[in-house]
């Protein structure tokens, strides 16, 4: 969408809301309360020249005065847009604003405007948008969450993510750089995202994910930088990882024996695996550190009870992962044991055992259970019984470059070689918006787990664990 065409349909739908932010404003600065906002606002906005020149250089107490005169004037269209993207980078004044919203002086505000307008605006005025229109799929999914595939390549070849055969690598010179990287993830950060997952392959097998990690670590407005990795060379550098601001761990482990760990990853390791687990929870302090486990009939489901004891004494998370259909998998239903059928069994042993309310917790992914009186708690991953996908937040950047947007899709946009074709930011942004807007309602377009299994996708080391 053209800039004159975006502003145009801004203006439509958003005149109401711009009524109420800018007269709640004023109203504040006769309370006082704008003391603390407005300096916060000021330095904010002078990191965005759009936002920045809508604002009076001089006292900030005068600005509210300014802001004033241009509410009655309605010249100001273009101001609440930055506002929103330079609030969201300042956690205080952006915190001080939504706060005071229900004090009496915004009350009084609200009921000013409403003379001139509907009190339609005052609801928008409370959900003000802080992810981009970008990702924002027609369901009104809004995707702040991005997981950055660093590498196809991975040392170990476990059954569930790896066909037998193996898979056929991409070359090296088609695998994204670190700066395109960057510059894809800075796109995503100045857009909403805030939490970033970088995954593999086994992203520890790439030389430069150290580096990687500081860089995306110093992007403004990135809240959460996490790693999914396999855990058999994390002893060696995840001491690197927690000093460039790696603040989110997923370590992957399927069994607790070591001779089953050997058959479902077709290597050795499992020591090695569990020295990183320990360095993670008792001298890094990784909290919580999350263990990976998908769960497969006949094989590991006899461990439930095992890992669920693992936290009774340490502060960690054990993720339950339903066995999910991939290229190359063997994936069977025979194998498959669902959410329900897994609670059944823990509860055989704790009767107690209890779901934590969804108000008690920032995912919308995992749902999480207790053991009353144990340290840690348990996920469960439940793709396949009981989807998520009408909360889904996350979008995924292979390692080939490509925007997948769904886990189970088959669309897929290569934002790497528009890049190298030379597109500019606003080219790849348009490409991002067209995707995120075709992402279907659920499972990729597929009904259940059967269908999933009949179709074609990715091997689940070319998407990105």
């Amino acid at each position: 969408m053209c800039p004159k065409h975006a502003l145009s349909r801004y203006k439509e739908k958003h005149r109401a809301h711009n009524n109420a932010c800018l007269t709640t404003l004023w109203f504040s600065k006769q309370a006082g309360d704008v003391q603390q906002f407005l300096p916060n606002l000021h330095k904010a906005c002078s990191e965005h020249k759009n936002a920045y020149k809508s604002l009076p250089t001089h006292k900030p107490l005068l600005a509210s005065a300014s802001v004033r005169h241009r509410l009655l004037s309605f010249s100001v269209q273009c101001f609440p847009p930055s506002l929103h993207k330079a609030c969201s980078e300042h956690i205080k004044a952006y915190k001080c604003f939504a706060e005071n919203l229900q004090t009496v002086h915004r009350k009084r505000a609200f009921s000013v405007a409403e003379q001139c307008s509907s009190s339609a605006f005052i609801s928008d005025a409370k959900s003000m948008p802080v992810v981009d229109e970008m990702l924002i799929d027609t369901f009104s999914r809004k995707h702040n969450y991005l997981r950055i595939s660093l590498t196809e390549r991975c040392n170990l070849r476990c059954q569930y993510c790896m066909p037998e055969e193996g898979i056929e690598l991409t070359p090296s010179e088609n695998i994204m750089t670190q700066d395109e990287i960057l510059r894809i993830a800075t796109l995503f950060v100045e857009s909403g995202v805030t939490k970033i997952r970088l995954t593999g392959g086994e992203p520890l097998v790439r030389k430069d994910v150290v580096d990687i990690c500081e860089r995306l670590g110093a992007l403004p407005g990135l809240k959460h930088l996490g790693m999914t990795t396999n855990g058999l060379t994390l002893p060696r550098k995840i001491g690197d990882l927690h000093r460039v601001g790696v603040n989110l761990l997923n370590i992957s482990l399927d069994t607790l024996k070591a001779d089953k760990f050997t058959f479902i990853t077709r290597r050795l390791g499992f020591e090695r695996v569990k020295e990183s687990i320990d360095l993670a929870l008792n001298k890094y302090k990784f909290n919580p550190v999350k263990i990976n486990c998908v769960v497969m009939k006949g094989f590991n489901d006899d461990e439930i009870w095992d890992f669920v004891e693992m936290t009774k004494e340490q502060d960690m998370e054990i993720r339950f992962i339903e066995y999910m259909p991939f290229g190359g998998n063997r994936w069977s239903d025979k194998k498959f044991i669902s959410y329900q059928e897994i609670i059944d069994k823990i509860k055989r042993l704790h009767p107690e055992f209890k779901r934590i309310p969804e108000e008690e917790i920032a995912s919308e992914t995992s749902k999480l259970w207790k053991v009353p009186g144990y340290k840690g708690r348990i996920g469960f991953i439940t793709s396949m019984s009981q989807h998520f996908c009408s909360s889904c937040n996350r979008l995924r950047l292979t390692a080939d470059g490509n925007l997948k947007v769904c886990l189970f899709g088959q669309e897929e946009v290569n934002l790497k070689d528009y890049m190298r074709k030379g597109a500019t930011d606003e080219e790849l942004r348009r490409w991002i918006d067209m995707a995120v807007k075709k992402k279907k309602s659920s499972l990729g377009g597929k009904t259940d787990m059967y269908e999933l299994a009949k179709g074609t996708n990715r091997p689940m080391i070319l998407i990105g664990g």
